[in-house]
């Protein structure tokens, strides 16, 4: 006979959205943020678009160096966003608006960035453009960079409501890309 305490159930896909704050309402006027999330989401399905155009449509040769470093910048955004999501643990949330109580996470990859998944969705798109050579993922690229700026600052409005340190950390830390105004706010 076991003497461990029975395993509690797993919390299951709709317990673990309603963790996050997801409801009908929310994705209807924006409550916890969901609008912002909505954007990211159908940004990042778009890196997956063929190339537009293609880079012989005008007349370029793309070196297979250059793909070869769209390559690697997609790997290390994966291994970057793997790492940051596993950080987060029990503080994830894909909406901007912080879990109520949940830890202020600043190690790890947070030791360095207050955003780096965000920042590795960033690499992740500049590696998909320099993979393709495409115009169209350059665009994709900035119009994440805007998306994620903004959703960002709304998290971060949070944050400091809920963290009393939170101040120090953003004022001794970079937002995602350090020296970018839009990407970093100190």
């Amino acid at each position: 006979m076991s003497t461990n305490p029975p395993e509690a159930p797993a919390e299951g896909a709709a317990g673990l959205l309603a963790r996050w704050g997801f409801s009908r309402a929310g994705w209807l006027d924006n409550r916890r943020g969901e609008w912002w999330l909505a954007a990211q989401l159908l940004l990042i399905a778009a890196l997956l678009l063929p190339p537009l155009p293609e880079p012989e449509a005008l007349g370029l040769v793309w070196p297979p160096a250059l793909r070869l470093l769209g390559v690697v910048l997609v790997v290390a955004a994966l291994l970057l966003a793997l790492q940051s999501f596993l950080g987060l643990g029990s503080s994830l949330t894909p909406l901007p608006d912080p879990i109520p109580g949940a830890p202020l996470v600043t190690e790890g990859p947070y030791a360095h960035c207050r955003h780096p998944l965000y920042r590795a969705v960033l690499i992740g798109a500049l590696g998909m453009a320099v993979l393709l050579g495409s115009l169209l993922h350059l665009l994709l690229l900035l119009a994440l960079a805007a998306v994620l700026g903004g959703k960002a600052r709304r998290e971060e409005q949070g944050l400091v409501a809920a963290h009393p340190g939170y101040a120090a950390y953003r004022a001794a830390t970079p937002a995602i890309v350090p020296c970018l105004p839009w990407l970093d706010w100190r």
